[in-house]
């Protein structure tokens, strides 16, 4: 019972949040946002409430919402509150709380306010441990922040579960990243779930805000995007499962969020969802069709246009057809939907959304009679977001339902009306819309005649867009006009209309009686029995039809009307059926053959088929020309017959049958082609003219043929009343200009009059009763007028001032337009007579309200191309204008004196004077705009023109500066054409000159000043002579007013006038000075003195002008030197000089500078010549040459600098080879003359630092290639020094050139031959050096890439004229790039060193002579060892590599320094790496001796080579030379012996011994690493033998060869221990030896007693072969160890002998060995020497310590002698024994006590 409630009392401590713990309490109440844990554990919530309820307050000043918590968790009363004494219900509605709070406060969380408030809730209620969810979900937008790495340090252990994969973060308090979270939400659905359940309780409680929608969006979408990769698979069904468990997922959440429409954001956001999850997941049209109905359930105002792009896109993924119904009411409510779905389609596909909305719209039109959606299609399909083939379905909809419509839909009929006014409006749409409603209507299965009837209206299109012929424009008739009554019932009523045979339709007053017949044949159309029922009704005499022309001209008017196609091929069949009859023969129908033309010019091709048919009809016709034939109409068909003029018979067969028949069929299939045939006919002849021309001429139509057939066709078109037929017969002749004398415009003028007699009303009348747009019968009446025929043109012009033609505004532009289409086909005279018709038209009315005749009038003479004549003519009209505005009235003049003439002007009437200002202006506007520069002749006039504006201006009071503007820019174009032609000529006597002085000196308009000035300059050109002299007058002017405009106009004057007029001006100051430069110089001090006063963007341009005229080879460098004294070197003024430089081409920049070097050397001569001029440097008193170069010191680098003069230099190796020889010329002499320049200032140490930095920009300009090309002929010359700063330069820019320039590199390695033959030839050997410094850097630079051209440098530098001499510094440079050159070269420099390896030896021997010490030369001959180590190691033979280190060897023993043995150690070691083995090993064995004379630090460095050589070869490597290394090891074992037998022993080298043999030591493990057993162990007993190889005699020199020989032992067995214990063999007998004959006592024999000793041990310690158990190897050497003990009074054997007997005791595992030991040992217990029993006693102690129990198995025997020693007389040898016997009580765990007594 008690485990079971111990249990259940864990599991509630482990499940509850609160703690009876102190600490745990203080711990948890640590837990805080803002304060460190040691503050907030000591805080109480007093003060900690009056902390965050401050940021409370400051959130309820930001949002009113927060006061409503200010009440309960903010309240007082909450410090109070906890939690764990709270009931559930109460924690509930405070859980309430605190989420809605959070949720408020997300907002603003990056706020120090929120984050307050937020610490209450956490220090007081806990919610870190109770609202962890919420609290999470709360700041997961703000991941990123630090304030969520706190919240992650203060969360409790436990996570809820949706929340545990923040565990890693929260225990390394880092941030986690936002993959975390959408790898969480794609692959574990709970989270993605709790977040959007926050997001949208959030939303739902107006508590979002834009941060929290954007992440929930951002994580969604990722992890639908994701989830939708992860689930897609191969098999259907598990597909169809994945995408149901996904939209079970996520669609509750979509669709909860898609109706908030307060949250437009949140609306957005799923709109991206949704298009991710369409796109990428296989849904079917059902899905997507519910998500579509979802989507516009809830989309607002805000939210529409991305609702509209997401539900294209959903559009896309579902196959075309119409709309749902909910998704069509939803589109039909949106405002002004096309022109938002237009303004997407730009950037969107709309065409499947578009498309299934128009589908629905359409079948909710004839399935359920709702037409509202009609005004959405047009728009749509007008708005280009269909595609073509999704129009044309759309159209074949429109038809079909228009077909479906039937009385049971559309009982009022208003339905189809709106559906024929849309399918007519898309038909006659002048856009890719007809070309797509004509297939549409091609392709329909639906009889369009009958829609055509069943709607009222003609629907198909106008395929013709320009013609006045096209078909017009067809409305639905008005139920309402046309009374609905049976058929029947109308056929008794026409029956009883009074009508007579003789009458015609065609007649104004059959109007009535032709509307009443026609409105019962419409009627009866859908019938045919109807038809020929109506046919046989009295009124129509159909019997009398053959002579009288009522029935005919009844069908004639009916096809020619605005009427449907049945109804006009209704009435071409029945006059073609009637014409068919017998009665009809022996008639003259050729009256029809107009009305057949135009009907075969009629959209429909079933009328043109009708029409055909009719004329084929006519044309069967043969009548006799003899016989009198009754012309059919001829007395009455028009109100005016009398005027028409009838065809002969034989032209009227001629016209049917050689033009018309012919082509019929051509007809049919083309409307245009009777216009084609009948032009071609009437001005060519016949049809066959065009299509045949080898046809007989007999076809041929004659003269008075075609004019027969023109007045026939145009007099028809005058007095027939029908538009249309006007309208197609002017079309079929509007390209016959005249036959026979007689002109189109003569025959159809009438027709003109008539229309433009017309009122506006009556037009408009006319118009809306045959349906046809005004404009094209006005296009269609104005086709009469032809260019050259004045009547009809007079007859216009006369028109164009009646007050009825003003009112018709429309026809007015038309005639205007007319006249100007014909304008360029019109002759001289008639252009003259026309323009000026038209000038008088615009002087009659100036008012500001003029007509629109005048305005037309002016128009028209802007828009076309007026001669000159015309022009002159214009010009001269202005003369008396002027005159009579200078002219005061008669009255006036009478009482005015002449010197108050000005004044009695001003008297006139302003109205006046306004019209002629008005009139003058016009004028100049046309002769400015007519191309002035065409028409040079006015030249004179305009000048006259503007003389009088001189004066006209006195009495209008103006300055009149825009006419005056528009005369100087008309002059100033014509100009130009008197240089070009000769011919032309300038009067000189007009005083042109000082007229345009006048213009730009009494003018305050900087337009006509700058236009005056072109002028001038322009006229300095052709006629200098007429400007030259008021040149200076102009220049004064320009100053105070041109010159300091800041407009770009202004500045293109300036420099117009300076390039033009100042080459004279500056010719004529030039012949009185001393040269070019001096005698401007006036004028640079001009221009630079006005520097100041120029505006700043305009200084540029103008001084570039300056100099372009003045020559840029003379006076470039003079003005930028003006410039840099005059104002000084500061940086606005080298920026501007720069600027001003890099306006000119290289040469020239070059050449100034040189000039500016030259005026800087003139300054300091004693009697300076141009700078004195040019810097006023020629007053002695105030004259400070340093300050004034100064200026122009500062100046040169900044030019040098300048960008455009370094890309002109760069691109200097494109250029041709003379010019870029030209080039280099010039800066050679450059360069010469900086050098010199520098040379000249050393003294003045400012100065020469600004030459300093002027080299170096100029070094720097070229490429290093065409540098060098440059410097060549500097080199030639015979000043040394200069060839060496020349040669020195060459050298600094290799430094600067780039490694992988390939251009830098040809030209460098090019350069190498003319370098090396300095090194051959130069005697100079400063000279020399610095050529072999170029080639050291050319080489390591670029060697590689071509080793032939170094091959050679390397040659001569290695030969007798550079490493031969004498100079060190040579030497040493020749030896560094010798260095170079064997890196760059490798075998290519095999042949030269021969020569150079023993100079190198020489060279390095040389350098550590006492005479001679020269680091540098040792450094650089280790250098080119050193290279030929790396590269070329098998160059390094026998004979070189033993006096290399032989030379070491000395080199080592000099102590030159560090650097030196660095030098020297770092080639040793490379010549250890890479000499072959054998090679290596010889020479280092036959360099022993000098190494071991040479003292200690050459044999540490011996050493160090050796291992390094060892460590480099191979195992096979030292297999195969251990003879030599051997040797080696066997002489360096022997040096201490050697040293000291020399005696030397107090040499450094005997005190080092010791270190030296360590190294030995090391150098021979590491050989012997590489060695196997048996090529190691004969060396190794060869070793031994060896050790004791001595003179017997040589007793001190056999004790110092063991003692090496040991010390290597000591370091063999301690390394490779138990490996080499059998190698013990060979040293039993030399040790026992040595311990037999070695007196430690004597300190010589000492330290080989020890090392034998520490052999010894060391082979006893790592036995593992139970070697020294052996009775023959133990009995060897335990005797001898024994019998050590006779020394304990002379030495301290517990260092040595008494471990080396333990380890052997240890070691010789054995009773019996050990009892041996034992015994001895006991034995010498009872010596009569104290020291040898004290270290026996001390013996058994290790021995105790080390074997325990093992070794006391003997203590028997031991305790006589322990008893006995327990009294020993020795005090220590008493108290180590008790220590023993403490040691063996510690073993045995008992006392001895018993045992001993």
């Amino acid at each position: 019972m008690a485990t079971a409630l111990a249990a259940q009392l864990a599991q509630i401590a482990a499940q509850s949040k609160t703690s009876l713990d102190v600490k745990a309490q203080k711990a948890a109440h640590s837990k805080s946002l803002i304060f460190e844990p040691r503050v907030a554990a000591v805080q109480n919530f007093q003060t900690l409430f009056g902390i965050c309820r401050e940021g409370f307050d400051e959130l309820c000043q930001l949002d009113s919402r927060f006061v409503a918590f200010e009440t309960t968790i903010f309240s007082e009363q909450s410090q109070d509150e906890d939690r764990a004494q709270m009931t559930a219900a109460e924690n509930a509605e405070l859980d309430k709380r605190i989420d809605s709070f959070l949720r408020l406060a997300g907002a603003r969380l990056r706020l120090m306010p929120t984050i307050k408030a937020i610490e209450w809730l956490i220090r007081r209620f806990r919610i870190h441990q109770y609202n962890t969810t919420t609290l999470l979900s709360t700041f997961l937008p703000y991941h990123t922040i630090p304030a969520f790495v706190t919240l992650l340090s203060i969360l409790p252990k436990d996570l809820p579960q949706v929340y545990r994969f923040l565990d890693p973060y929260v225990k390394s308090v880092a941030a986690p990243p936002r993959a975390v979270f959408v790898h969480r939400a794609t692959n574990h659905p709970d989270f993605l779930t709790a977040l959007s359940t926050y997001t949208l309780n959030a939303c739902r409680a107006q508590q979002h805000y834009p941060a929290l929608i954007s992440f929930w969006a951002g994580i969604t979408t990722e992890a639908v995007n994701g989830m939708l990769d992860r689930m897609r698979s191969g098999r259907s069904a598990i597909q169809k499962s994945n995408d149901q468990d996904l939209f079970q997922l996520i669609g509750p959440v979509i669709k909860d969020a898609l109706i908030m429409s307060k949250v437009p954001g949140l609306q957005i956001a799923c709109y991206m969802i949704l298009t991710v999850y369409v796109a990428k997941g296989d849904l079917d049209d059902g899905t997507i069709s519910a998500l579509m109905e979802q989507l516009v359930a809830g989309w607002t105002t805000e939210s529409l246009r991305p609702g509209l792009i997401c539900l294209s896109v959903l559009a896309q993924y579902r196959s075309a057809k119409q709309m749902s119904a909910k998704v069509t009411k939803a589109l039909l409510k949106v405002q002004n939907l096309p022109e938002v779905l237009a303004d997407i389609g730009k950037e969107h596909d709309l065409g499947k959304l578009a498309n299934g909305l128009c589908l629905a719209l359409i079948d909710r039109i004839y399935k359920k009679g709702d037409s509202r959606g009609l005004p959405l299609i047009e728009p749509l399909l007008l708005a280009s977001v269909l595609s073509q083939p999704q129009a044309g379905v759309i159209f074949k909809s429109l038809l079909l339902a228009a077909y479906k419509m039937d009385d049971q839909t559309d009982e009022s009929g208003k339905i189809r009306q709106d559906l024929a006014s849309t399918i007519i409006r898309l038909s006659q749409t002048e856009s890719d819309i007809r070309n797509t409603f004509a297939q549409a209507i091609d392709d329909t299965q639906v009889d369009l005649d009958e829609l055509e009837m069943r709607l009222d209206v003609q629907i198909r299109p106008r395929l013709l867009t320009a013609r006045p012929d096209a078909d017009v424009e067809m409305e639905e008739i008005d139920p309402s006009q046309t009374p609905v009554e049976n058929f029947e019932v109308a056929i008794e009523r026409t029956g009883k209309i009074q009508t007579q045979p003789a009458e015609s339709c065609l007649k104004s007053e059959s109007s009535d009686i032709f509307g009443a017949l026609c409105s019962v044949y419409l009627a009866g159309l859908m019938e045919q029995d109807n038809v020929a029922i109506f046919d046989k009704i009295p009124p129509l005499h159909r019997e009398l039809g053959n002579k009288e022309p009522f029935y005919l001209s009844f069908l004639m008017r009916m096809w020619c009307g605005p009427y449907p196609t049945l109804a006009r091929v209704g009435a071409l069949d029945l006059a073609k059926q009637r014409l068919k009859e017998k009665d009809c023969s022996g008639v003259d129908y050729q009256a029809i053959i107009p009305y057949g033309m135009a009907a075969l010019n009629d959209p429909s091709r079933k009328v043109r088929h009708a029409a055909a048919d009719l004329l084929a009809v006519l044309g069967e016709f043969n009548a006799d020309e003899t016989a009198s034939v009754h012309k059919w109409g001829q007395e009455n068909l028009y109100d005016k017959t009398e005027a028409l003029e009838w065809m002969n018979l034989d032209t009227q067969q001629k016209f049917l049958r050689t033009v018309l028949l012919p082509s019929l069929e051509e007809c049919v299939l083309n409307a245009d082609y009777i216009i084609e045939i009948t032009n071609s006919a009437l001005t060519g002849g016949s049809r066959s003219t065009v299509e045949r021309p080898d046809e007989d001429k007999k076809n041929r139509l004659s003269h008075n043929t075609r004019r027969s057939i023109l007045a026939f066709v145009a007099l028809h078109a005058v007095h027939c009343p029908i538009l249309t037929l006007k309208l197609r017969l002017g079309a079929c002749i509007n390209r016959v200009k005249s036959i026979s004398g007689t002109s189109r415009t003569q025959l159809l003028l009438p027709l003109l009059k008539h229309w433009s007699s017309l009122s506006a009303d009556q037009v408009s009348q006319l118009c809306s009763i045959e349906k046809v747009e005004e404009a094209v019968v006005n296009q269609g009446s104005l086709e009469v007028l032809l260019p050259n025929e004045k009547e009809g043109l007079e007859f216009i012009f006369g028109m164009v001032q009646t007050e009825s033609l003003l009112l018709r505004r429309d026809f007015l532009r038309a005639v205007f337009l007319r006249i100007r289409d014909l304008w360029p086909s019109m002759k001289g005279d008639t252009k003259h007579m026309v323009s000026q018709r038209m000038l008088q038209l615009t002087q009659k009315d100036w008012s500001d309200e003029r007509s629109l005749a005048s305005t037309e009038a002016a128009d028209f003479l802007r828009n076309v191309e007026l001669t000159t004549d015309i022009l002159l003519y214009f010009l001269e009209t202005l003369e008396p204008t002027a005159k009579m505005a200078d002219e005061p009235p008669p009255g006036k003049r009478r009482r005015t004196s002449s010197s108050e003439i000005h004044r009695g002007l001003g008297t006139q009437s302003s109205p006046e004077i306004s019209a002629t200002l008005k009139q003058v202006t016009f004028v100049l506007q046309l002769v400015e705009g007519s191309d002035p520069e065409k028409h040079p002749e006015l030249l004179n006039a305009l000048f006259n023109t503007l003389s009088e504006l001189q004066h006209f201006r006195v009495l209008v009071g103006s300055e009149l500066g825009y006419l005056q503007s528009l005369v100087l820019r008309s002059l100033l174009a014509m100009v130009p054409a008197y240089k070009d032609n000769t011919d032309l000529t300038i009067d000189s006597t007009g005083g042109h000159g000082d007229l345009l002085v006048n213009c730009i000196q009494k003018s305050s308009s900087p337009a006509v000043q700058s236009t005056a000035l072109l002028l001038v300059a322009s006229l300095a050109k052709v006629a200098p002579d007429l400007v030259l002299n008021s040149v200076m007058p102009i220049f004064t002017q320009m100053g105070t007013s041109v010159l300091r405009q800041s407009d770009d106009y202004s500045a293109h004057v300036i420099n117009q006038t300076v390039k033009e007029v100042v080459p004279p001006l500056i010719q004529s100051l030039r012949r009185g000075k001393v040269s070019p430069l001096a005698g401007s110089s006036e004028l640079l001090l001009s221009f630079v003195t006005a520097y100041e006063h120029i505006p700043s963007h305009r200084r540029l341009g103008l001084f570039v002008s300056l100099v372009e005229t003045l020559g840029s080879k003379d006076f470039l460098f003079a003005l930028l030197a003006m410039l840099a004294n005059m104002y000084g070197p500061t940086d606005q003024i080298l920026s501007f000089a720069t600027e001003v430089f890099n306006h000119f081409s290289v040469e020239i920049q070059l050449q100034s500078l040189i000039k500016l070097i030259d005026l800087i050397g003139d300054i300091f001569q004693p009697r300076p010549s141009i700078s004195a001029i040019l810097l006023g440097t020629n007053d002695q008193s105030e004259r400070d040459p340093e300050k004034i170069s100064r200026s122009e010191l500062i100046l040169l680098p900044h030019l040098l600098s300048s960008r455009r003069l370094t890309t002109q230099i760069s691109r200097l190796a494109e250029r041709d080879d003379m010019e870029a020889y030209k080039i280099r010329e010039i800066y050679s002499s450059l360069l010469e003359d900086l050098l010199r320049l520098a040379d000249s200032l050393k003294q003045r140490t400012t100065l020469y630092g600004y030459c300093g930095d002027a080299l170096s920009k100029l070094l720097n300009l070229l490429s290093i290639g065409e540098f060098i090309k440059a410097v060549e002929t500097l080199l030639d010359r015979p000043d040394a020094i200069l060839r060496r700063k020349v040669l020195k330069a060459v050298e600094v820019r290799i430094d600067q050139e780039s490694q992988t320039d390939v251009n830098s590199r040809a030209a460098l390695l090019g350069f190498l031959p003319q370098l090396t033959a300095i090194i051959r030839v130069s005697g100079d050997v400063a000279y020399k050096h610095i050529a072999v410094g170029c080639v050291d850097k050319v080489s390591e630079k670029y060697g590689k890439k071509d080793p032939e051209a170094v091959a050679a440098a390397a040659s001569t530098i290695a030969g007798d004229k550079c490493l031969g001499q004498d100079d060190l510094q040579l030497r040493t440079m020749a030896l560094l790039c010798l260095a170079s050159l064997v890196d760059v070269l490798q075998d290519g420099i095999v042949p030269v060193l021969p020569s150079a390896i023993p100079k190198t030896l020489s060279y390095i021997s040389e350098s550590f002579a006492e005479s001679t010490r020269f680091p540098e030369l040792h450094n650089a001959g280790y250098a080119f060892v050193t290279a030929l180590a790396q590269y070329l190691p098998y160059m390094l033979s026998g004979s070189y590599l033993t006096q290399i280190m032989a030379v070491s060897s000395a080199s080592a023993k000099s102590r030159l320094g560090s650097e030196c043995n660095d030098s020297r150690l770092q080639c040793l070691q490379f010549i250890a790496k890479q000499v072959e083995a054998k090679t290596m090993f010889t020479a280092l064995e036959k360099s022993f001796s000098t190494y071991a004379g040479s003292g200690h630090t050459a044999m540490r460095e011996y050493l160090n080579i050796l291992g390094i050589a060892i460590d480099k070869h191979s195992k096979a490597d030292i297999s195969k030379n251990t003879t030599v290394l051997s040797s080696i090891f066997f002489n360096a074992l022997d040096l201490r012996r050697l040293l000291c037998s020399q005696d030397k022993a107090n040499s450094e080298a005997v005190r080092h011994i010791s270190q030296t043999e360590d190294m030995v030591n090391s150098v021979a493990l590491r050989m012997i690493y590489k060695l196997n057993d048996a090529a190691f162990r004969p060396l190794f007993s060869q070793l031994i033998e060896w050790s004791t190889a001595v003179p017997k005699k040589d007793v001190v020199g056999k004790h110092l060869r063991l003692l090496s020989v040991f010390g290597f032992l000591l370091a063999f067995f301690s390394n490779l221990k138990s490996i080499v214990t059998s190698y013990a063999t060979y040293i039993v007998e030399s040790s026992a030896g040595v311990l037999a004959t070695a007196n430690p006592a004597n300190l010589e024999e000492r330290e080989l007693w020890q090392r034998a000793l520490r052999v010894l041990a060391q082979c006893f310690e790592h036995d593992q072969d139970e070697f020294w158990q052996a009775p023959a190897h133990f009995a060897a050497i335990a005797p001898a160890l024994i019998s050590q003990f006779q020394y304990a009074p002379v030495v301290d054997l517990t260092e040595d002998l008494i471990p080396a007997i333990v380890e052997l005791a240890a070691t010789a595992d054995s009773q019996e060995h050990q009892k041996g030991l034992n015994s001895s040992l006991l034995k010498s217990l009872r010596s009569e020497q104290a020291p040898v029993r004290l270290a026996v006693v001390k013996c058994q102690q290790a021995l105790t310590d080390k074997l325990g129990e093992e070794w006391l198995s003997m203590l028997p025997e031991m305790l006589p002698y322990i008893s006995e020693l327990q009294e020993d007389d020795d005090e220590d040898v008493e108290r180590e024994t008790n220590r023993w016997i403490v040691g063996i009580e510690t073993v045995l765990g008992e006392s001895l006590d018993a045992m001993l007594q």
